[in-house]
């Protein structure tokens, strides 16, 4: 059962057109709002007892102001319920479309993604807000699989998140197992936090961004999941790159994006790069900025070293196995998703990566 349905109308403004989706701390709805007469996104915490905290988070939230920032919109207190309303979002989050991509994401959208995310960081640092819970459905795509923007969700749901966990940490073993906030934040959580939540601060967010970019450049968390992942955040240790990062085609910027997660993720918060200073870092990477397309192959030629995609629209594309960021070739009938560019007799696909089947 939900909180609202189909038809509700919150603040008598706000009706609800349909549900979204449900996190770990609120319900998420599509809304029209009946006085500007625009699709705004509609948000309420299943938990009431969080109600109290809501309107704070939410005026902290909406001292943010950036392209890269899902923007708060209003805030609305009705029949005993709190509801935030933020701009509507056309896309997914990063955890369903991490799935899309088949579990690793090529460095070049890497490389983006880190730039535009820390670009939102920046300016909520600047605000000094800290977000306190980055991990992949905090961010959403716009667009979906093609990766048309980014922006970052749930500032103000965040600090609700925060003392969840916090709870939870307090509580000992069994209470933290049973928190699905607190194990879903865990992998991403800086050492800091772990030894006193409470400690929190903008190189925790640091911490974070560089978690998810190693998951995302290496299709695995870099400390594991889980309580078994706290020696390891502790101590700070993760492996290096897998083998399709060493691929000369994507070697040079797969070695430049690793060497700023590797300064996001260091123990000592004193020592991690600011938000700025990764800003001016990302400036210097060099990555393809068109969005991504889905595609399945249906041909491979010359002794499978290239062939062809067929794509949702225009001819098919022409890739080449070299341009493909994984351990083995692709074949006949494989899923993928690529960005275009344009060719003489076909245009060309670079990168290349097997998406997951349908």
């Amino acid at each position: 059962m939900t909180i609202l349905n189909v038809g509700d109308v919150v603040g008598s403004r706000y009706e609800i057109l349909s549900y979204i989706d449900r996190g770990g701390m609120q319900e998420v709805y599509r809304a029209r709002d009946a006085l500007l007469d625009r699709v705004v996104a509609l948000k309420s915490p299943q938990n009431k007892s969080a109600e109290k905290r809501f309107k704070r988070s939410a005026v902290v939230a909406a001292r943010v102001n950036h392209a890269n920032v899902a923007k708060t919109l209003d805030y609305v207190e009705e029949n005993g319920r709190a509801y935030l309303i933020e701009e509507i979002i056309e896309g997914a989050d990063f955890g369903k479309v991490f799935k899309v991509f088949g579990g690793v994401i090529d460095p070049y959208s890497v490389a983006r993604i880190l730039h535009l995310l820390v670009r939102g960081i920046s300016a909520s640092h600047h605000a000094d807000v800290v977000h306190r819970d980055l991990k992949p459905s905090n961010l959403m795509s716009v667009g979906g699989e093609v990766i048309i923007g980014l922006k970052i969700t749930d500032f103000g749901i965040a600090k609700l998140a925060e003392e969840e966990i916090a709870e939870a940490v307090e509580g000992g073993e069994g209470s933290l197992t049973a928190s699905q906030t607190a194990i879903g934040a865990l992998p991403y959580m800086a050492p800091e936090m772990i030894q006193s939540i409470k400690d929190a601060g903008k190189p925790s967010d640091i911490w974070s961004v560089g978690a998810l970019v190693y998951e995302f450049l290496t299709g695995k968390k870099p400390f594991g999941t889980g309580l078994r992942a706290v020696p390891a955040i502790l101590a700070g240790k993760y492996d290096g790159l897998p083998a399709r990062c060493r691929k000369a085609q994507f070697s040079s910027v797969a070695a430049e994006v690793f060497d700023i997660v590797g300064r996001c993720l260091n123990v000592d918060p004193k020592e991690r790069p600011t938000a700025d200073e990764l800003v001016t870092a990302c400036g210097g990477l060099c990555y393809t900025t068109g969005s991504r397309e889905i595609g399945v192959v249906n041909r491979i030629m010359d002794h499978r070293a290239f062939g062809f995609i067929s794509a949702r629209r225009g001819k098919d594309v022409f890739f080449h196995q070299a341009s493909v960021f994984a351990d083995r070739p692709l074949h006949v009938g494989d899923k993928v998703v690529f960005a275009r560019h344009l060719g003489g007799g076909s245009d060309r696909a670079f990168p290349v990566l097997k998406a997951a089947a349908s």
